[in-house]
């Protein structure tokens, strides 16, 4: 018994892929996952473009996912993956406060989301919940998950966010931190002018007369939401 003991094959580790455009970000994570028993990373990709070729030969069973990608929103991404590869659990790992981005990477089709400051041990919760199949995230968005679809939650004063697409709301956000065109443009990979024109489309969805009153409503709506106004 104990010679077929020592013969038995050595159980497969769960497969994870990295999507980052930050090279030593992807690097960390990749050293963190293959220090781990149960998992290997497989492969690593720095834009939407190469992940989908990448999946297309060789499929994970976790995909982590950042939101900011150079080419494509990671919430686009997301929805695309899941739409096309649905066995593949995608878990984001992303440098935006949850309270502001969870509940739209859920609703893309996210199984977990991990904000890059967090300790490792809730990475590896994360991995090991998302890939055998539940979600992985912290107790307070569990709570806001509870709340938005009891059945006596009362609408929302900020509803009107719900319009904006995914990038929309990731320069609604930036603006709410207090980042100029530039500096939205450079962070997003996009042109100042692409960043002007979704400064429009916000402005017109959510009737704000002027850029003045964005900046003013995204600075007060951000800094609310981290500091728990939920």
């Amino acid at each position: 018994m104990t010679a077929a003991l020592s013969s038995a094959e050595p159980l497969p580790k769960t497969k994870v892929a990295i999507v980052d455009d930050h090279t030593l970000m992807r690097e960390g994570i990749r050293m963190f996952i293959d220090s781990l028993d149960e998992f290997q990373c497989v492969w690593q990709a720095a834009s939407s473009k190469d992940a989908l070729q990448m999946i297309e030969q060789s499929q994970p069973n976790v995909l982590i996912v950042d939101i900011t990608l150079p080419d494509r929103n990671g919430l686009e991404l997301i929805k695309d993956i899941g739409a096309r590869f649905p066995q593949v659990a995608l878990l984001v790992l992303s440098m935006y406060d949850e309270k502001l981005y969870a509940l739209r990477a859920l609703k893309a089709g996210a199984k977990g989301f991990v904000m890059k400051n967090a300790p490792h041990h809730q990475l590896e919760s994360a991995l090991k919940r998302v890939a055998s199949g539940g979600i992985a995230v912290s107790p307070a968005i569990s709570d806001m998950i509870v709340g938005a679809y009891s059945s006596g939650a009362k609408p929302r004063p900020d509803d009107g966010l719900h319009t904006l697409s995914d990038r929309e709301f990731e320069v609604f956000q930036l603006i709410g931190d207090g980042l100029s065109t530039s500096e939205i443009s450079e962070a997003l990979h996009i042109s100042p002018k692409t960043v002007d024109v979704h400064r429009m489309n916000i402005r017109t969805k959510l009737g704000l007369e002027d850029g003045g009153a964005l900046t003013r409503w995204a600075i007060r709506w951000t800094e609310s939401r981290r500091h728990g106004s939920l």
